[in-house]
């Protein structure tokens, strides 16, 4: 896929721009509703027979965090390691399908909360049992392995995960990929790393699963920098390998942070026998639209018309169905999660895994199936407007205040955040008198 650029071209932005397209994602940040308390995954006890129930094994490069209720910290780790968790869900007359149920206290009401009931840390061989039982309760031997985005720190891939397997209705034994992610819009550099960082133990992970006879079928789910990953690992397992084994069925990309030239030597490396790869893209993902004038005029695969060349044809070529969620109205405030939080996409993605049926917007009412890009974006290392705008944000959380005080340089970030929560200041608003306070 040839890179496409439209507008001014390549040219660096002004620095005007740039310091004008950074306050006004911190105002858009700032303006976030309040966080959940931190320490939510020491378990609790199963005191509501309604609740429902998601057991996962959880695999991850992250290093351990001194606080019990946090279990891993941003940091990376020599090995991996590997947890056996069970999370609570509360009954659908208390959420809406797509939402995590946060905590407002600890500890967390299992009637109205997500939970944690169980955090048990396993070796390799205790991983394997845990597999191994799993897959054999399934209907047809299967696996889902999810790899979270960026900015996500380990008990919201936890939840997140949680919330799709419940939403989804898939019946596949649920593996969680979680990489060591700072949990902040400007650590974007370190994030990328730790995803490379990590694709070895994905792969591992990968072959085992090719070898393991009890497992008949692998799909794969990942969001923004977590396709990054998850491609890298198919990659480097179908050239190490010679090609793909069958049994690895569906690869579903939401939002993914990868570059469109990079995606096509990335697929073009697996061979003609690659999987399934379905792609969810949503034209309306602000925090790619921003991205694009940060730097340079530049199309991002996010923002192209699936109508043009040269995308279309080369997606027909490889097969690559993607589902346009540009009419969807959900996710957060940066239309980068509707994925997960619309109820009718977590559905089909349910379908596609326990089913096998093919991805198509009918299923939601619009119309035959769509061919488009991936979404992506590649941001400078160092650059502070990069950080916060090219990066795709998996979920603008309650975290983020805290963040910017440790990272933006000087004192921006404390005064902004005073502004914003000045008494009588409206965020949207930043140059209004109560705001100067």
């Amino acid at each position: 896929m040839s890179r496409n650029t439209s507008g001014r071209g390549c040219d660096a932005p002004s620095e005007r721009f740039r310091t004008g397209a950074i306050v006004a994602m911190l105002v858009f940040v700032l303006a976030a509703c309040g966080g959940h308390p931190k320490g939510v995954l020491t378990p609790v006890a199963d005191t509501s027979p309604g609740s429902s129930r998601v057991n996962m094994l959880i695999t991850t490069t992250r290093s351990h965090s001194p606080n019990p209720g946090e279990m891993y910290s941003g940091e990376r780790a020599l090995a991996a390691s590997f947890v056996d968790m069970t999370v609570s869900i509360p009954p659908d007359t208390v959420r809406k399908a797509g939402e995590v149920a946060w905590p407002k206290k600890l500890p967390p009401n299992p009637a109205t909360d997500f939970a944690t009931l169980k955090a048990d840390s396993l070796d390799m061989a205790g991983a394997k049992s845990w597999l191994s039982a799993s897959v054999r309760k399934t209907p047809d031997r299967s696996v889902l392995v999810f790899i979270h985005g960026f900015n996500n720190r380990f008990e919201d891939s936890v939840y997140r995960f949680a919330q799709i397997v419940h939403d989804s209705g898939v019946h596949s034994a649920p593996i969680l990929v979680t990489w060591p992610s700072r949990g902040s819009l400007l650590a974007y550099g370190y994030d990328r790393e730790s995803a490379n960082y990590t694709r070895n133990a994905l792969e591992n992970l990968f072959q085992y699963l090719y070898r393991d006879p009890e497992v008949k079928e692998v799909s794969i789910l990942a969001h923004s920098m977590g396709n990054w990953l998850a491609l890298e690992a198919l990659r480097q397992m179908a050239i190490r390998n010679g090609e793909l084994p069958a049994k690895f069925k569906n690869v579903m990309l939401a939002a993914p942070d990868v570059d469109v030239d990079v995606f096509r030597q990335q697929i073009e490396d697996m061979g003609k026998k690659h999987p399934n790869f379905t792609l969810f893209v949503s034209r309306d993902d602000r925090a790619l639209a921003v991205s694009r004038r940060v730097w340079g005029d530049v199309s991002r695969l996010g923002a192209i018309d699936p109508e043009q060349e040269p995308y279309k044809k080369e997606l027909e070529d490889n097969e690559i169905t993607v589902i346009d969620l540009t009419k969807i109205k959900a996710g957060d405030r940066l239309n980068h999660g509707k994925f997960a939080e619309s109820p009718e996409i977590v559905r089909l993605i349910g379908s596609r895994i326990s089913d096998g049926q093919t991805l198509t917007d009918s299923r939601v009412g619009f119309g035959d199936k769509i061919l488009v890009a991936t979404t992506g974006t590649a941001a400078a290392v160092g650059n502070a407007a990069g950080l916060v705008l090219a990066a795709p944000v998996a979920v603008v959380d309650q975290n983020t205040r805290d963040n910017y005080a440790d990272h933006l340089p000087g004192s921006a970030a404390r005064n902004n955040n005073r502004a914003a929560t000045a008494k009588g200041c409206d965020p949207s608003n930043p140059t209004a008198p109560a705001c100067a306070r």
